[in-house]
């Protein structure tokens, strides 16, 4: 089963996205913070990362920073509510697989995460 961790200061969305993810089959954990996310991902195997960008004290361009820093090449897709061109393309200059606009369409996401989780294998 592939784990994914979701990184988001609305815990509401986490958890109803969380709930959602779970019914197709993946095993799903999250956290508010980018410094959670970081902590989790040093002590623990995660195969997707859906990463908010927009989040208080550090966003999630620290995140993919730190990640790129320490040769953690977890997939990423971006999840933000301020999806612009410019956010898109730093992000995946920094390593980010794709990205995604909240609000999210379920059905949209999920065929992006199976995508990006294909060109992992």
């Amino acid at each position: 089963m592939e784990s994914l961790l979701i990184v988001d200061d609305d815990i509401n969305l986490c958890e109803a996205l969380s709930d959602e993810l779970k019914e197709v089959g993946y095993e799903v954990s999250y956290v508010n913070n980018a410094d959670a996310a970081l902590v989790y991902l040093d002590n623990n195997q995660v195969d997707l990362l859906l990463l908010d960008l927009k989040m208080p004290e550090k966003d999630g361009f620290y995140v993919l920073k730190n990640l790129k820093e320490k040769g953690n090449n977890v997939k990423v897709i971006v999840l933000t509510a301020y999806a612009d061109v410019k956010s898109a393309i730093d992000s995946a200059k920094m390593g980010a697989s794709d990205f995604v606009s909240k609000p999210y369409d379920l059905d949209e996401l999920i065929i992006t995460i199976r995508k990006v989780l294909q060109r992992v294998q």
